[in-house]
């Protein structure tokens, strides 16, 4: 297990896995509660399956932006670690599953040789940062987001203000006002903007604020309508700060960050931001784009001669998955991903195309699928015939038949009905039936396999939500049908209506229903969008309403789609960034190990590191204190203002001063050296005294 050790690079990287690997065996030892480790082992990118023994693997994969040489290594990683199949996820993360908890820090270590990171791809961290897929090759893009959203990745990748948040927090970098990286859905969302200022035009971003699906969708704010781009990684700091500090911790349903800024409003959620500005390291944090502008290079420039076997299909091919990019010349071809799986002998055969005839480069998109970038116009013939042979070049990319779906019940805890089955079936309805909607990119079909939305479904045009329904003594898996979601564009978007729920089996017939009535009476060139809002929600209920009857189910509406035995509704406990139940010894070793840190970062210079650290040291303690009185500690600012009242004000505990005004000194002083010095033997006296207030309770 150590042999990992001299072949990693980076020392805080090696820290990291030899960490997990302490606390895997520990856990194992019993000496760490199970319900910590799952939040550590989270943070590490390593979640827990369905099925008991084994675990799912998530590759965070900024902006879905890989390389020949970093495709080979996952592929060679899932070889030796999975089963050779790998997931691409509506965030462009890859996941492999079946791996063992045990080879879980020597698999992150083989990924780490080419710069490839399990860090805070799942857990109550800043999530997987994502973009639009054709950032840098857009016609309509003002500029390229790329050099961005990698500094937003890198600045927060174990940043100490986000390891430990209530919830998750995810963000979004949309190229253009088409907004493909659905700004509105997210707890941050950038859209591409520039402004002239005197006779200098000037880059930045329209910023969305608290968007996000789930069972409570709710559609972002506009934060500012205009930030220029060297404010972006301090108001991303401020807002992870207000969020770390005020957000819920022990209701997980209400941890997000749309429901603190519904509570708080928007205004005093951006008083809270700009009351955090003293104590950010950067004012202004201007973002180096040079290593991104670089010249376009191929390895090779002879065009391969190459037979099209049939012209129509490639023409075809051609309408539906070919992008023509800004760069004279050149294209980037769509692979439609089926329920984003495919294996790694593809994905070897993929990257040596990349890097051999298409300048090293190709993307995972938000809709589970693949985008090759930099191909010359002459190569298409060639692209074409190669992805053929992998079955790569099936026409439709981003079509309505191209359906994004969750895992669903196949592997997720949390998975009510077959989100996958189902997506497989209505994909073969489209082919079969449907012929003229391969080249529709207007509509999308989404599907999860519960209410969390993972496969988006709530912001489709037409959604399918796992369920289940009762028919007697007897239980049939169900889809809730939604229609009318959607993007607008520009930071705008519309969710979905529930319309009704129908047995699975059923669900087929109900698109068929839905395509039919649009085909027959919308009006010329009239939308989906505006043919829902012109028929409305109750003609689409009634049209659909006798699907939903459950007094004449058949057999077969009693096993779900992809299966062959009677549906059985088993539900696990879910691992999307639960809050966890902390033991008060388990939070008090933490706030050790947050000391030293804090302490580390201190001796390496890096004042800001180290202050937060110490401020979670303080928040941590004073939490450990509070849960053995079975006081609440919903919020860190809940925290602060609780030991206040249950400890200091009752003489409990004595202090210098009263706990917020100790605690909060972090967002009225600069970052200086000082202030982390001073500020950390306050934390260091303060865990002391607390340690012995808790030994004598013990004791006694």
């Amino acid at each position: 297990m150590q042999s990992f050790r001299s072949e990693i690079e980076n020392p805080l990287v090696e820290k990291d896995i030899l960490e997990l690997e302490r606390k895997i065996r520990l856990f194992k030892e019993g000496q760490v509660d199970e319900e910590r480790f799952r939040s550590l082992r989270l943070a590490r990118g390593v979640y827990g399956q369905r099925q008991l023994g084994v675990q799912m693997v998530r590759i965070k994969i900024p902006y879905g932006k890989v390389t020949s040489e970093q495709l080979h290594r996952i592929a060679d990683v899932s070889d030796e670690y999975s089963r050779g199949r790998l997931h691409i996820t509506t965030r462009q993360d890859i996941q492999i599953h079946y791996v063992s908890l045990d080879r879980t820090p020597e698999l992150w270590a083989q990924l780490e040789k080419d710069d490839i990171t399990l860090r805070e791809a799942c857990g109550n961290a800043v999530r997987n940062v994502t973009a639009s897929e054709t950032a840098g090759i857009d016609p309509n893009e003002p500029f390229d987001i790329t050099p961005y959203a990698h500094a937003t990745f890198q600045f927060f990748l174990r940043n100490p203000i986000c390891q430990e948040m209530g919830r998750k927090f995810k963000m979004s970098f949309s190229s253009t006002d088409d907004d493909t990286a659905l700004s509105f859905m997210h707890d941050l969302g950038f859209i591409a903007k520039t402004k002239k200022i005197g006779d200098t035009e000037v880059k930045g971003f329209k910023v969305l604020l608290a968007g996000g699906l789930g069972s409570q969708p709710r559609h972002a704010d506009v934060m500012y309508e205009f930030l220029e781009t060297d404010l972006l990684i301090p108001t991303i700091e401020g807002v992870l700060r207000v969020f770390d500090r005020f957000g819920e911790r022990s209701k997980r349903a209400k941890a997000r960050l749309k429901f603190l800024v519904k509570d708080l409003g928007l205004d005093g959620f951006l008083t809270l931001v700009e009351n955090e500005k003293r104590a950010l390291a950067y004012q202004s944090y201007p973002i180096d784009t040079s290593d991104f502008e670089s010249e376009i290079t191929f390895e090779s420039t002879e065009v391969p001669t190459v037979q099209i076997d049939n012209q129509q299909d490639f023409e075809l091919w051609k309408s539906t998955n070919v992008i023509k990019q800004k760069q004279e010349g050149l294209f980037a071809v769509g692979i439609k991903v089926h329920l984003g799986d495919f294996y790694t002998d593809k994905a070897r055969k993929l990257a040596d195309l990349i890097k051999q005839y298409a300048a090293n480069e190709l993307r995972f998109t938000l809709r589970q699928n693949i985008l090759i970038r930099h191909v010359r116009e002459e190569f298409l013939p060639f692209f074409y015939t190669e992805l053929q042979k992998l079955g790569f070049a099936e026409a439709g990319y981003d079509s309505i038949a191209d359906i994004t779906a969750c895992p669903g019940t196949d592997t997720c805890n949390l998975g009510i009905s077959s989100s996958t089955g189902i997506a497989v079936e209505l994909e073969r309805v489209l082919k079969a039936e449907y012929p003229q909607y391969i080249s529709n990119k207007d509509v999308t079909i989404k599907i999860s396999g519960c209410m969390n939305a993972c496969g988006q479904h709530n912001m489709a045009h037409i959604g399918f939500q796992g369920m289940s329904i009762k028919s007697g003594n007897l239980v049939a898996p169900a889809l809730q049908v939604l229609l009318g979601g959607g993007v607008l564009g520009n930071g705008e978007g519309r969710f979905s209506d529930k319309l009704i729920k129908v047995p699975s089996k059923r669900g087929p017939e109900s698109l068929r229903l839905l395509l039919n009535d649009f085909d027959t009476n919308k009006n010329v060139e009239e939308s989906f969008l505006n043919y829902y809002d012109r028929q409305g929600k109750t003609y689409f209920y009634d049209l659909l309403k006798h699907l939903s009857d459950t007094t004449n189910l058949v057999e077969d509406d009693f096993i779900d789609w992809g299966h062959d035995k009677n549906y059985v509704k088993a539900i696990g406990v879910g691992e999307c960034a639960g809050v966890v139940i902390d033991l008060v010894a388990t939070l008090l070793f933490e706030s050790e190990e947050k000391l030293d840190n804090a302490t580390e970062a201190f001796e390496n210079g890096q004042w800001s590191d180290s202050i937060y650290y110490a401020y979670s040291a303080f928040v941590n303690t004073a939490k450990a204190l509070l849960t053995s009185e079975g006081v609440k500690t919903n919020t860190h600012d809940g925290i602060i203002n609780n030991f206040q009242e249950t400890f200091v004000a009752t003489n409990r505990i004595e202090l210098s001063e009263n706990f917020p005004a100790l605690i909060y000194q972090i967002n009225k002083n600069k970052p200086s050296k000082e202030f982390a010095y001073n500020y950390l033997n306050q934390a260091k006296g303060f865990y002391q005294k607390i340690d012995t207030f808790r030994k004598l309770v013990v004791e006694n």
